[in-house]
Formats: structure tokens, C-alpha cells, sequence
């Protein structure tokens, strides 16, 4: 499961840190912010994700992806075959 989020406001970075803690991957839909709230989303999230150990990833300009650790949306490498 993926959490998408549109926040209206800085408030709502509660559930962003609510599902991101407890370990749901979670899409930030930004576009819907003013560029300075927008900012302090990012910032939010980039410490979120930095504390936790987690990844975050750029979709678009105003839609990230929040990974947390042990969980990846990068594909896996390709088995080696055996000879």
C-alpha cells in the first residue's frame, strides 16, 4: 500500500510523519501549495526521511516519493545466472 497525500496546508505534515512512521511509503502531492509551503514540506520531509533511514525520491516537481527503511521502489538488480 501507498499513501498519496494533498495537503491544504503545513498542518497537515501530521500525516505525512504519521504514515511514513509506521512504515507506508507515501506519495507528497505539493502542487496544490505555494512554493514557500511547498519548501518547508520538503524540508519537513527530507529530516523524516534522513532520522528514519528512508529514501525520498523526486516524481515531479511538486510530487515526492517518502520510502521507508527496508522498503524500495528501486527494481531489483537482475539474478546472475549460474553456469
Amino acid at each position: 500500500m501507498v499513501k498519496t497525500l494533498c495537503p491544504k496546508d503545513y498542518a497537515e505534515a501530521l500525516y505525512v510523519g504519521h504514515f511514513f512512521r509506521t512504515g507506508v511509503p507515501v506519495v507528497m502531492d505539493l502542487s496544490r501549495l505555494p512554493d514557500s509551503e511547498a519548501r518547508q514540506f520538503v524540508d519537513f520531509a527530507a529530516g523524516l526521511v534522513f532520522g528514519r533511514g528512508g529514501d525520498m525520491d523526486r516524481l515531479s516537481p511538486k510530487v515526492f516519493l517518502l520510502m521507508p527503511h527496508g522498503r524500495s521502489n528501486r527494481p531489483a538488480a537482475p539474478a546472475e545466472s549460474s553456469r
